[in-house]
């Protein structure tokens, strides 16, 4: 079984197709994955690998943490874009997220200013006012929306409650405006004997319309670049992901962003 990716709380810098050089930041067990999703794509891996034994870091250490290496990269000079929380699962989970966003933006303001602060969720903890209220407080509030079509959520993303619907997250994104960057997986394959493609013309359409409720400040349309859980899955050229951003532009106004 595919396992998690990253086995420290604070990993890289890495260089990130989308966000320049970045430091990570996992707010899921280092041995384990713990995430409200369990999507067909998951670089690391699905969720029943389980949560492992190390916990969810608490709010010191990941302080600690962040402030070691900022204070040591600052030392050497080193170039950074972004501060970027993301790992082995969903950050807005973790009970203390609101807490470590404010530790991290006064790490920032101390060792880099002028770096960005990014969160890459997946939109499933929007009901939640504290969750809400430290996404609006960082540079990059990136929001996940693969699909605008209930069955293809259900299939590609697997939600895991049963509650999760379009209409309701396409609503909570909205509620940010142009405060949010929305971003969409494209790939297809099969599940179970099921197809999934959210790159066809209906698709498409559906987030068009979904776009165009949320008014994001841009969209970030990417697709898999590492072995996903669901094999079948495949990578989409960089011409049709060019073509698919092209119609959305047209229609929306919005700007896209392709990583492919």
């Amino acid at each position: 079984m595919q396992t998690v990716l990253f086995h420290e709380t604070i990993f890289g810098p890495i260089h990130s197709r989308r966000l320049g050089t970045s430091l990570g930041v996992n707010l899921s067990p280092v041995d384990g994955k713990v995430c409200s999703f369990d999507c067909l794509y998951c670089e690391a891996g699905y969720n029943a690998q389980g949560p492992g034994k190390t916990g969810l870091p608490t709010r010191a250490y990941v302080c600690e943490k962040l402030e070691a290496r900022l204070k040591d990269m600052s030392a050497k000079g080193e170039r950074l874009d972004v501060i970027t929380f993301s790992g082995n699962g969903e950050p807005t989970l973790h009970p203390d997220f609101a807490g470590i966003i404010d530790d991290t933006i006064a790490l920032r303001d101390k060792y880099y200013p002028e770096v960005k602060i990014s969160v890459l969720a997946n939109s499933t903890q929007l009901h939640r006012p504290d969750v809400v209220e430290a996404l609006r407080r960082v540079d990059n509030n990136i929001l996940k929306l693969d699909s605008a079509v209930d069955a293809t959520i259900a299939l590609l993303d697997r939600p895991s409650s049963p509650s999760f619907t379009a209409a309701k997250v396409i609503d909570r994104i909205a509620a940010f405006g142009d405060k949010a960057i929305v971003q969409t997986m494209i790939t297809r394959g099969s599940h179970d004997g099921r197809t999934v493609d959210n790159s066809t013309p209906e698709e498409v359409s559906a987030l068009i319309e979904a776009y165009r409720r949320i008014g994001p400040r841009e969209i970030m349309l990417y697709t898999i670049d590492r072995p996903t859980p669901e094999r079948s899955l495949v990578h989409i050229t960089r011409e049709e992901l060019d073509a698919i951003a092209a119609r959305i532009t047209a229609e929306t106004g919005i700007p896209v962003q392709v990583s492919a």
